[in-house]
């Protein structure tokens, strides 16, 4: 047995490497572990330069591209006839609905009012891209409503910062749902000029047409119904290659500020809503529907 001072030297030893070797291991979690507390951040969706989606609504880009209330070149036959002959309302039924459609840039509307000078139907952008959601979308949409208005809700679509897909999906969890209540009318795709650089957002014609095919199945497996396209017929030309596969599902939501509807996209026989001014005695844009307040009702109904 060795003597005891021999072992309170040895005893002190250990606890010393043991000391150690316990300073080395925390040295290395605490080096492992801080590793591990700052993770790379995940990448945020892209958005256009100088976003303002609160300048963005339906028809918000087109005066600056087709004017107002003047036949466009792109309108051959109303360029040459600038009267609007009968034919030009070829596609108007007897019975026109008037509506409007509103967004943050309206603000909190007055609907009572809105009713009293005959709106019966609205819609109201719900979304932009995938970071914006309209900051009176609960006034404007549950606002018609109460007053007796059909009312739908609409995306401003920038199909240059994400799929359709992931835009259909943020648009319907946040506003653009559907049910068949019978005052809810399909949600909607505002597809027109980019407010922030090129026309057709850097796609092709095709990459296009696969971008609105994408949002548009997203929101029908969503919601069963398949979206309003709103669009004008120039650009749609222009950046689709005026395809016409989307008539078979999407009711058209035409823009043109003039006195007649003028030619229409691919497809389409008929516009199933006409913007046709950007002011009047409704709050926001001026829309008719084509057809009676019954028809509004079947469209809301699917």
């Amino acid at each position: 047995m060795p003597a005891s001072g021999t072992t309170g030297t040895t005893g002190t030893t250990r606890a010393l490497r043991r000391a150690a070797t316990a300073a080395a291991t925390a040295a290395l979690l605490a080096g492992t572990l801080g590793a591990v507390a700052t993770p790379a951040q995940a990448a945020k969706p892209a958005t256009p330069p100088g976003f303002h989606p609160e300048l963005d609504y339906a028809g918000s880009t087109v005066p600056a591209h087709e004017g107002r209330g003047n036949a466009h070149a792109t309108d051959a036959a109303d360029a040459a006839d600038p009267v609007d002959t009968a034919s030009t309302f070829a596609a108007l039924a007897a019975t026109q609905t008037k509506g409007m459609d509103v967004s943050g840039y309206q603000g909190n509307v007055a609907w009572s009012t809105a009713y009293a000078n005959g709106g019966r139907f609205a819609y109201v952008k719900a979304t932009e891209g995938t970071s914006y959601t309209n900051p009176y979308f609960a006034q404007q949409y549950n606002g018609s409503y109460s007053v007796g208005m059909i009312r739908g809700a609409y995306h401003f679509a920038l199909p240059n910062v994400s799929s359709g897909a992931t835009q259909a999906a943020y648009f319907v969890a946040h506003g653009g749902g559907w049910s068949k209540d019978g005052k809810t009318l399909p949600p909607a795709l505002d597809i027109e000029y980019n407010p922030y650089g090129a026309t057709c957002y850097g796609l092709s014609q095709a990459g296009m047409v696969s971008w609105i095919r994408d949002f548009s199945n997203t929101v029908h497996t969503k919601t069963g119904r398949y979206p309003v396209i709103y669009t004008t017929t120039n650009w749609w030309s222009t950046c689709t290659g005026n395809n016409g596969s989307f008539a078979a599902t999407s009711p058209l939501w035409i823009a043109r500020y003039s006195t007649a509807v003028g030619t229409l996209p691919a497809g389409w026989s008929y516009q199933t809503i006409w913007q046709y001014s950007d002011s009047g005695t409704l709050p926001g844009d001026q829309d008719y529907f084509n057809g009676a307040l019954d028809r509004v009702q079947a469209l809301a109904n699917g």
